[in-house]
């Protein structure tokens, strides 16, 4: 038994090693998009609300067609319920007197098929024209979904290269300071330098370690929310494949610029329409309410009297029934309710409409301004990548000055201060680039053109 146990762990062992190796670990930003569309949780509840819609527009559909519903029904009284009968309806009766008489068996089975068809009614009709913007509307909010997910996906990719990418240049920088500070503190001893540039040293040197220490903690959390947002366990060994050179270049697209913007690609403006067809359906809903509604109905319907376990094989009598008949019901008078109800929808309609304006105005504004946002960022990030260099520059006439005695321990340090702010800011630039086209191509939706 116990070769057989082993056995079978060794088989779930391995089952759990091929899935784990069935993810994959390596992502191109592209990639990593594509991954996420199909496994983020919001994508994946998003499809499952899609086929949610489709199965409540064949629920509307059905309550149309013919529907069957059969009831059986079995009593047993056990106590009978007592008629009283004049005496002298009996021969030989006495005037004045009564006598009590059971009628009916005490045990009776009855089964019955009903089959009823609707005919008209005008909230149907309105409820099957509104399904198909139901649809819409739901296949518009998995579209929004997966763009909430596109921008989500490079925000974290954006943010885990920028604390990657950080940690490298901390480490070039604590390796620059620490050779900077042994060749000071060598100086020192030999009483070639104060000790002043000694302590200037290690404060840039122990500022720079902290920073790096938070960044690692940090470069490790941005990765956990990366693979949360992709749908992949949390510490799932994830590689990024490009760096942010790479991204940048790739992102910065000036022909987005020159993309014609259009209302009705707008991810957002068909739902505010989805919103406005929704509102006009329930008034035409509401409206309907006055007109009358027809169902026809036939059933068939088997009774027998006695114990139903002796019934079968006996010869106990039944009978049976059927009843072809129709339903119309007239709405004739409602104390005005039906009539507060339809202007209630007819003014929720209205601001629908004025809604549909303003967003229109909102969404043109909102490219205006995605678009200005792309251009600074583009102009930014040329700008800083100028300033990194001269940055860089003025930092190494400034060592090359401070070995040779020339410029102070304080020189220094504020020449590498200005490097490590200019880096940070080169960092976020690029970011910057990444977030703003990915904000402009959401309000455009270029893959509707």
């Amino acid at each position: 038994m116990q070769p057989l146990r082993l056995f079978v762990l060794a088989l779930l062992l391995v089952s759990m090693g091929r899935a784990q190796e069935e993810l994959p670990t390596n992502f191109s930003l592209e990639e990593a998009i594509q991954f996420a569309l199909e496994n983020n949780y919001s994508a994946i509840n998003a499809d499952r609300d899609l086929i949610d819609a489709q199965k409540q527009k064949w629920e509307v559909i059905a309550d149309g067609l013919p529907q069957i519903n059969g009831n059986i029904n079995y009593q047993d009284q056990l106590i009978q319920p007592v008629s009283l009968i004049p005496g002298d309806f009996f021969p030989g009766g006495e005037p004045g007197t009564f006598v009590p008489i059971i009628f009916g068996p005490p045990r009776s089975t009855a089964a019955t098929a009903t089959l009823r068809q609707q005919i008209f009614d005008g909230s149907y009709i309105v409820g099957v024209q509104a399904t198909k913007a139901f649809l819409s509307y739901s296949a518009n909010n998995k579209e929004k979904t997966q763009q909430e997910v596109r921008k989500a996906i490079v925000e974290s990719y954006g943010n885990a290269l920028l604390s990657r990418e950080s940690t490298e240049i901390l480490k070039r920088n604590i390796a620059a300071v620490e050779k900077n500070l042994y060749e000071t503190e060598k100086l020192y001893e030999n009483g070639l330098g104060e000790e002043e540039n000694v302590e200037q040293l290690q404060i840039t040197l122990a500022t720079l370690k902290n920073a790096l220490n938070s960044n690692e903690r940090l470069q490790t959390i941005t990765l956990q929310m990366f693979n949360v947002v992709m749908g992949l366990p949390l510490d799932h060994p994830t590689e990024l494949t490009q760096n942010l050179d790479d991204l940048v270049a790739q992102e910065t697209q000036p022909q987005l610029l020159e993309t014609e913007f259009l209302l009705e690609n707008n991810t957002d403006y068909k739902l505010v329409i989805n919103l406005n067809e929704q509102r006009y359906y329930e008034w035409k809903l509401a409206r309907s309410r006055a007109l009358p509604t027809l169902d026809a109905f036939i059933n068939y319907g088997w009774t027998e009297f006695g114990d139903p376990i002796t019934i079968l094989g006996s010869d106990q009598q039944g009978f049976d029934a059927s009843i072809l008949g129709f339903d119309l019901n007239i709405p004739i008078f409602s104390s005005l309710k039906r009539s507060a109800s339809t202007q209630r929808a007819k003014i929720a309609l209205e601001k629908a409409k004025t809604e549909l304006q303003e967003a229109e105005q909102m969404l043109k504004l909102r490219h205006k301004q995605a678009r200005s946002d792309y251009i600074l960022a583009i102009e930014s990030y040329e700008t800083s990548k100028e300033n990194l260099s001269l940055a860089e520059r003025i930092e190494k006439k400034n060592e090359i000055k401070y070995a040779e005695g020339i410029a102070s321990s304080f020189d220094l340090r504020q020449a590498q201060s200005q490097l490590y702010t200019a880096q940070g800011e080169y960092l976020q630039a690029m970011i910057d680039v990444i977030n703003r086209k990915t904000e402009l191509e959401n309000i455009l939706n270029p893959s509707e053109d």
